[in-house]
């Protein structure tokens, strides 16, 4: 009596998942996960609103400190004009975490940017 009891179970999940699959979908997205192609383009700005330019931290990009400017470099939190400017001063950097080994980041302050940077080799 168990086994019709299993088929079931595993029938009703089967049916259930593409359900549950969809209902938890992001919300801008499509069917198929795909983004809309305005929104996929431009963020997530509306058509036909004018868009402003971001720095490449607003848009969630990567800072590479090998090759970031000042400005760029300044907008990240904690990192002022100075630390921005010992940034550069000591690169180029094998990997991110040099900017503490090398004593150009206090830990706390990299500890806030670390998953906002990253070293690329030229």
């Amino acid at each position: 009596m168990r086994l019709p009891r299993l088929a079931a179970t595993v029938l009703a999940m089967g049916l259930a998942l593409p359900f549950l699959a969809q209902a938890q979908a992001p919300s801008g997205t499509q069917r198929g996960g795909a983004l809309p192609p305005a929104t996929a383009q431009k963020g997530t700005t509306p058509p036909g609103q004018p868009t402003a330019p971001m720095s490449s931290t607003a848009q969630g990009k990567l800072v590479d400190i090998n090759h970031a400017s000042a400005s760029e470099l300044d907008a990240l939190p904690g990192v002022g004009k100075a630390r921005a400017d010992a940034i550069i001063k000591n690169r180029p950097y094998k990997g991110k975490d040099d900017l503490v080994a090398r004593h150009v980041l206090p830990q706390n302050v990299y500890n806030a940017i670390k998953d906002k940077i990253i070293a690329r080799q030229s």
